[in-house]
């Protein structure tokens, strides 16, 4: 059996992949068994709530996007609220995001540093998005003891060195569809480098569709592509590689196995 360990079932355009309950179905007639659905701002996290309370298998998260600047005001109290929820297993996603928004590093920072801070409040592990962030990142996880509660570095594209770093404050790397792409030989290296006890796997869905996907939605049940990827990297069957990163992800989240 399978997770999802970072999917954005709001974001799903229905007149394409269905119904959220079709996509799930569909998700679960793979062995898709459990589905963590990302928040990405304050104002919308009821919607991933409501989902995540109106399926047992979808948990969720609460907190706001490194490009949502326009979404979040610093209301800390407000994220520590949504974080408590009962159905929330971890803070974000949050994060750097240097490649796309550069001119917001000031406001980007801020905001790790308060998720990282809700996340300790809440005792709950923080979903971290980093691109062409690697010092800054790093540099805030460590300043901000986000160690106490680790996590997991999301749809990981960057170097070996961050990934060994993040692991070493008890941090998780999960990886997309992109590992599937012909131009990710590169990432594909990093990946059979890593301890597949830190490994997860993830669509981070509508987007990032894997082959033979690509170009259209990307949802759940693609999953199956990303995880048989990475158990050819390590030269295992899709049924082990499955059952390690599901143990992995049971192992950050333990309420979602409940």
């Amino acid at each position: 059996m399978l997770v999802d360990s970072h999917c954005h079932l709001d974001r799903l355009v229905e007149n394409a992949s269905g119904t959220v309950e079709d996509v799930l179905q569909r998700a679960r007639n793979r062995g898709v068994e459990r589905f963590l659905c990302i928040a990405t701002s304050l104002d919308t996290f009821k919607d991933v709530n409501d989902l995540a309370k109106l399926y047992q298998d979808v948990y969720c998260t609460a907190g706001v996007h490194p490009l949502q600047k326009d979404s979040f005001s610093v209301d800390f109290q407000r994220l520590v609220e949504q974080a408590n929820q009962p159905k929330v297993v971890a803070v974000g996603e949050t994060g750097l995001d240097y490649y796309y928004s550069p001119e917001n590093a000031d406001w980007q920072k801020q905001s790790l540093r308060l998720h990282i801070q809700a996340a300790r409040e809440v005792s709950k592990p923080l979903i971290i998005h980093t691109r062409d962030a690697k010092e800054d990142t790093l540099a805030i996880l460590k300043e901000e003891k986000a160690e106490q509660i680790g996590g997991v570095l999301h749809c990981f594209t960057e170097s070996l060195e961050m990934a060994e770093a993040a692991i070493e404050m008890g941090f998780y790397i999960s990886f997309s569809g992109i590992i599937t792409f012909k131009t990710a030989t590169a990432l594909r290296d990093v990946v059979a480098r890593l301890p597949i006890e830190r490994l997860l796997v993830e669509t981070d869905c509508p987007w990032l569709a894997p082959v033979p996907y690509r170009g259209k939605e990307n949802q759940p049940s693609f999953v199956v592509e990303v995880a048989q990827q990475m158990a050819d990297i390590f030269e295992l069957s899709l049924n082990e590689l499955a059952k390690i990163t599901t143990q992995n992800f049971y192992s950050l989240f333990p309420t979602c196995q409940t």
